[in-house]
């Protein structure tokens, strides 16, 4: 509707409102007004408002708000105090976070590392019993698998009849040789003897010589007792060589002693390997540990060396591959957060054991050389042993999980810290 025809309409419904008229004078104003309700194409000049209806239009027109502008001020000012004021909060909040992470150091590659080792069986046989499942955690001296023992057992038995008749071999010849010791001694007591005989045969030959030789006595006589000193002669020295005999048979038989027991230690260590090889017939674990990948089944032939199940032991750490720009502060013996990603609500605490003098690419398999082709540096990783501290017990840790370990280099508390102390 245009501005002339709302002032028509206004001055046609005032009119009527005020003068109320009947007849063909009002009809023809009320024509009028309706025709002005519809809109025109065309704008028309805007006619002389008779004063009455000025007066009255400029008391229904609204009064200019001169407030307005001062609110709209004020709240600009208002929002830049609160986006100044934000800004410095938000700047505070940085600091603060920057200051209390600037003490640490975290990296995501890191895992968890243990010195696993498979479990084999040393003796050959069938295994006979398998006590152990899956997974299961044990302690040191569990059996892990059994072995068919009884072959085992019977070269025990045949290695204890070795080692007893070496045993009694060496008793035989002690008792030999405490023969031998009396017949030393009658041998011995034949040469007294013979040496006493000899000695009359001396005298009673160097007698009868001096009688034959004064006449008082006969030649015959001189010569039977020269022949008899000359037989306890020869008889002395046969006792004599007896003796001789004897004592080195004592020789003889200590050397065969010591041949007995050097049998006897034969039989010992044979009797000992037989013993350990029937104790290798029982697998037990060495260290508490869980058994993982176990392959071992009952009437399955297992020959020395064949893998029985894998085993990890309990002594677990993380090894995590820093970056080397992240190794300046770091020191052995620095605590140390860790995070497991299956377990996130049980952070361990720990502290740094080692940092391995190079970085990981230098110790593999295939090093890379740097001195061929094109060089491209990169920050290299270096891995870093870190020990746990106090590894909780009712859940499974082993080599392979992801964690996240953070270290703290800076021990100085921090402003947030700092502020935590006050509060």
């Amino acid at each position: 509707m245009s501005e002339f025809a709302e002032d028509e309409y206004f001055e046609a419904s005032w009119s009527a409102a005020a003068l109320p008229e009947e007849g063909p004078a009002a009809a023809e104003r009320s024509e009028t007004a309706t025709r002005s309700r519809a809109p025109e194409s065309t704008p028309r000049p805007r006619p002389t408002i008779a004063p009455r209806e000025a007066e009255v239009e400029r008391a229904a027109a609204p009064e200019p708000n001169h407030a307005a502008p001062r609110r709209q001020r004020n709240r600009r000012a208002g929002m830049t105090v609160a986006g100044v004021a934000a800004a410095a909060l938000l700047a505070a909040v940085g600091y603060v976070d920057w200051d209390y992470g600037s003490r640490f150091e975290s990296t995501d590659d890191a895992f968890i590392a243990a010195r696993q080792f498979a479990v084999a069986a040393k003796a050959s046989g069938f295994v006979a019993e398998v006590p152990v499942a899956d997974n299961q955690h044990v302690a040191a001296g569990d059996v892990i698998a059994r072995i068919d023992d009884r072959d085992y057992r019977a070269a025990l038995a045949a290695a204890e009849a070795q080692a007893a008749a070496a045993e009694a071999n060496v008793e035989s010849v002690d008792a030999q040789l405490a023969v031998q010791k009396a017949q030393i001694d009658q041998a011995q007591a034949q040469v007294d003897s013979a040496q006493a005989a000899l000695a009359f045969a001396e005298q009673q030959a160097a007698r009868y010589e001096d009688l034959a030789q004064r006449g008082a006595g006969t030649l015959q006589n001189a010569q039977q007792y020269s022949s008899g000193l000359r037989q306890q002669q020869a008889a002395a020295k046969t006792a004599e060589a007896a003796l001789e005999t004897a004592r080195r048979q004592i020789a003889a038989l200590k050397a065969q002693r010591k041949s007995a027991e050097a049998a006897v230690a034969q039989a010992e260590a044979q009797l000992d390997q037989a013993k350990l090889n029937l104790s290798y017939t029982v697998v037990t674990a060495a260290r508490p540990g869980r058994i993982v990948s176990l392959s071992a089944a009952v009437g399955q032939f297992a020959s020395a060396g064949t893998a029985l199940a894998m085993f990890v032991p309990d002594e677990v750490w993380v090894s995590a591959n820093f970056k080397e720009t992240q190794l300046d502060a770091m020191r052995p013996g620095q605590p140390v957060s860790v995070t497991i990603d299956a377990y996130p609500e049980r952070p361990l605490r720990g502290h740094l054991a080692s940092v391995q003098p190079g970085s990981g690419t230098a110790f593999s398999l295939l090093p890379a050389e740097n001195a061929t082709g094109n060089y491209v540096k990169v920050v290299q990783r270096v891995p870093v042993k870190i020990a746990l501290d106090d590894p909780p017990k009712d859940v499974a840790l082993g080599p392979g999980m992801s964690v996240v370990p953070t270290v703290r280099v800076d021990p100085a508390p921090s402003l947030y810290e700092r502020l935590r102390s006050w509060l």
